[in-house]
C-alpha cells in the first residue's frame, strides 16, 4: 500500500489500458445486473441507433475504482466517486486511463486523484476520487489453506499484539512465523 506521506500534488498514476472486448463488455454489464438489451444485443443496439452495445457506467465505475486503488494499494479505500461519461465504449476499442494527484488534505489522510478513462473517440471517463491509503503497521501473504509465505511478511517496526482475528500474536508458543 502507497503510504500517504510518499504522495505529492502532481504524482502521476501508472497509466492502465483497458481492452474493450465483445465479452468485457456483456460480461461486465451482466456482472453489474444491468440486462438493457443495448449492452449485450448487437441488433437491438444497432435498431436503439447506436453502432453496436456499450459499455454500462457501472463497468466504468468499476474500472475508475480498479485504475486508482491498483495505484493506492490493497490497504485503500475510496470514500468518493464523481465521474461524467462522455464518449461510449464500444467493442474493439481500448480505454486507457491516467490521472495525477491533485490534493492531499492532512487531517482526514485523504488523496484527491483526477482521471480520464479516454478511447479512440474522446474521453469516455473524467471524474475526480477520493481515496484514504492506510498506514499498514503489519502484513502477511499466505499459500493456500494458511500457511504464511517465508519472507512475505512486512512490519513498520512496530510490536504489533494481535493478528488474524484479532487473536493475540503468540510468536513463544507456535514458535516465529507460526502465529500472525
Amino acid at each position: 500500500t502507497r503510504a500517504f506521506a510518499d504522495v505529492a500534488v502532481g504524482d502521476e498514476l501508472t497509466p492502465l489500458a483497458i481492452p474493450l472486448t465483445r465479452t468485457v463488455i456483456v460480461s461486465t454489464a451482466i456482472a453489474t445486473r444491468d440486462y438493457q438489451d443495448v449492452h449485450h444485443d448487437p441488433a437491438l443496439a444497432v435498431e436503439r441507433g447506436s453502432p453496436d452495445i456499450f459499455m454500462n457506467i457501472l463497468s466504468t465505475n468499476g474500472f475508475v475504482s480498479r485504475f486508482v486503488t491498483e495505484w493506492a494499494g490493497p490497504g485503500s479505500r475510496l470514500t468518493r466517486l464523481s465521474i461524467r461519461l462522455g464518449a461510449p465504449n464500444y467493442p474493439g476499442d481500448t480505454m486507457s486511463f491516467t490521472g495525477s494527484v491533485e490534493a492531499k488534505d492532512e487531517a482526514t489522510k485523504t488523496i484527491t486523484v483526477g482521471l480520464v478513462g479516454a478511447n479512440s473517440i474522446g474521453d469516455h471517463v473524467t471524474g475526480k476520487v477520493e481515496v484514504v491509503v492506510a498506514d499498514v503497521a503489519t502484513a502477511n501473504d499466505y499459500y493456500p489453506f494458511g500457511m504464511v509465505m517465508p519472507g512475505r511478511k512486512f512490519s513498520a517496526g512496530s510490536k504489533y499484539r494481535y493478528g488474524f482475528n484479532g487473536k493475540e500474536n503468540g510468536n513463544e508458543i507456535s514458535g516465529d512465523g507460526n502465529s500472525i
